[in-house]
């Protein structure tokens, strides 16, 4: 039995917090917000992220970071926090987390890059923490939508990390018979297929919008993992990981699921509506629009060729139809497939 603090309340965080508690573990989550937190303490279910969830009674809840972090002397600490809010959570943890003498394992959850640094989630947490605590950082990714885990669906994910002890460990500590999680040491390709991923996403609703069939979206989906995979490549990650749980198996789930937030976005644009007008009635953040941003600054600088985010960031910040865009996809100057 590990004990186990959670930063973030949203769908992912309380997935987990409720599936790492039935396993007997002890958990705590913070959440900023203290009228959810409050909901959460008197309701035990999240009507907005997790509808017909009940949470189990031993989760402690507190939006006060001096609260949780004295609640309990930690094993594994779990950032569900959105990409672009990760640097200022772990700044104020900083106070916090280096009293924790008993930590085994920091678990990112976020997909994406910060849009000012181009950095990965996983060197933007190093880059705020001690040194002697850098090492314990891991991501999680994979084909692995909260509702289902919530619902115990039959899941298997993937974490990275440099540390083999660390990530051991929390294999083995999050490891349950719905819940299978394997190890990588490819810590960069693990996150640029869960960031990029997000972009074919977003796509794959504006051929759904567009009321397109299987034969486009099985195209996106090759020509989008060999995007990705170039991009991964020119980072120096290894080729192999595209072609698992964290690449292609991820970019299936996210683009064909009725949960995916960022194909619920696309298919929205697809349908003709206005990227303001979509993101003033969500609830959740579809961090596929700002990878779009970040990602599209990278291959830029990189120049590497990857006309699919391309011609979404043209979509989401130029205004640019997505029947247009899909239409120069198709009548780009032809070439080899490799």
């Amino acid at each position: 039995m590990s004990k186990i603090i959670i930063l973030g309340g949203g769908s992912w965080g309380l997935s987990m917090a409720n599936m790492l508690d039935k396993f007997h573990h002890n958990v705590t989550v913070w959440e900023i917000n203290q009228a959810y937190v409050d909901e959460l303490k008197e309701m035990r279910s999240s009507t907005r992220f997790l509808p017909n969830i009940k949470f189990c009674d031993s989760i402690f809840f507190s939006s006060s970071l001096q609260e949780v972090f004295k609640f309990q002397e930690n094993d594994l600490m779990i950032l569900a926090i959105p990409s672009q809010y990760v640097r200022e959570t772990v700044k104020k943890i900083i106070p916090y987390i280096t009293k924790q003498k008993s930590l085994k394992g920091i678990i990112n959850l976020a997909k994406g890059l910060e849009i000012s640094t181009l950095k990965r989630m996983s060197e933007v947490i190093k880059e705020e923490l001690p040194v002697q605590l850098q090492n314990m950082v891991s991501t999680l990714s994979g084909p692995s939508h909260a509702e289902e885990v919530a619902k115990e669906n039959p899941t298997a994910i993937v974490l990275a990390g440099n540390d083999p002890d660390s990530i051991k460990y929390v294999q083995k500590t999050i490891t349950n018979h719905f819940f299978r999680v394997y190890t990588s040491t490819d810590l960069i390709g693990v996150e640029i297929g869960g960031a990029v991923k997000n972009i074919i996403s977003i796509a794959a609703g504006i051929i759904d919008g567009l009321g397109f069939g299987d034969n486009t979206k099985g195209a996106l989906l090759t020509r989008g993992i060999a995007e990705i995979q170039r991009l991964g490549i020119a980072v120096h990650a290894d080729p192999k990981t595209f072609q698992g749980l964290s690449g292609i198996g991820d970019l299936i789930t996210t683009s064909i699921s009725l949960h995916s937030r960022n194909r619920h976005v696309g298919y929205e644009l697809g349908k003709g509506r206005s990227l303001e007008e979509i993101l003033s009635q969500m609830v959740m953040v579809a961090e596929g629009i700002n990878s779009t941003k970040a990602i599209w600054k990278l291959k830029e600088e990189l120049k590497v060729e990857m006309p699919i985010t391309e011609q979404i960031y043209q979509v989401l910040f130029l205004k640019k139809n997505p029947r247009t865009a899909l239409t120069e996809l198709m009548t780009r100057s032809l070439k080899d497939e490799y």
